[in-house]
């Protein structure tokens, strides 16, 4: 994990992933201020912090400020994140209190981890994840860039989530089973057996189905 010694978080995006962000950060205690930026220009303030500009602003901030990308969309937070680090931009590790961290985990830079999530021992998480309310990462599992691991998620042990992957809410990965890069997995789904075709997968057991048709990403 890497350490900053910058005194001000600027956090990208101030809707409600941003404010679950942001309310992580500040339980951290470790900056002195926490600012977001957002393009919808008639917001002035998000859960009692300001709003000091748009995205195109950002190049004010990079030196002096940590910035984190609280976009939910994998794609977009990616191409943000890749940016940004090619400029110089430093990404805090943000991971809340009320988290339970074992021994020998790896997290790499712009990854938050949300309250009450567990992340049991020999565990490896990338770049810029999401790993959300009371999920639950059991040992030895690889989480590859830009996933997002929602609320209520449960991992078993030695499963391996692809880059950009999305695990819906609630849903189950059974143990020593991977997940192609970009799947994405309904809420409450049940993953019993390797996935390794791209696409939206729905039920207990997880199956494929037809995005355009039976899929609704509203």
């Amino acid at each position: 994990m890497n350490e900053s010694a910058k005194q001000n978080l600027l956090i990208i995006g101030a809707s409600g992933h941003g404010k679950v962000v942001a309310d992580t950060a500040l339980k951290m205690n470790k900056w002195q201020r926490i600012a977001f930026l957002d393009d919808d220009e008639s917001l002035k303030v998000s859960l009692g912090f300001d709003i000091i500009g748009t995205s195109k602003d950002i190049e004010a901030y990079i030196n002096d400020w940590d910035i984190f990308v609280a976009i939910g969309n994998n794609t977009i937070r990616e191409k943000i994140q890749v940016e940004l680090q090619a400029q110089g931009a430093t990404f805090p590790i943000l991971i809340h209190p009320s988290a339970a961290i074992g021994k020998e985990v790896e997290i790499a830079e712009g990854t938050v981890i949300m309250a009450g999530v567990v992340i049991n021992s020999s565990t490896k998480i990338g770049r810029g994840c999401i790993i959300n309310t009371s999920a639950t990462v059991d040992h030895d599992n690889l989480i590859e860039d830009f996933a997002h691991i929602s609320p209520g998620v449960h991992l078993a042990g030695t499963v391996i989530i692809g880059k950009g992957t999305w695990i819906g809410i609630g849903s189950i990965v059974s143990n020593n089973l991977e997940i192609i890069s970009g799947a994405i997995l309904g809420a409450g789904a049940v993953v019993l057996k390797d996935i390794n075709e791209t696409g939206v997968y729905v039920g207990v057991p997880a199956r494929r189905i037809n995005y355009g048709k039976d899929f609704n990403t509203s």
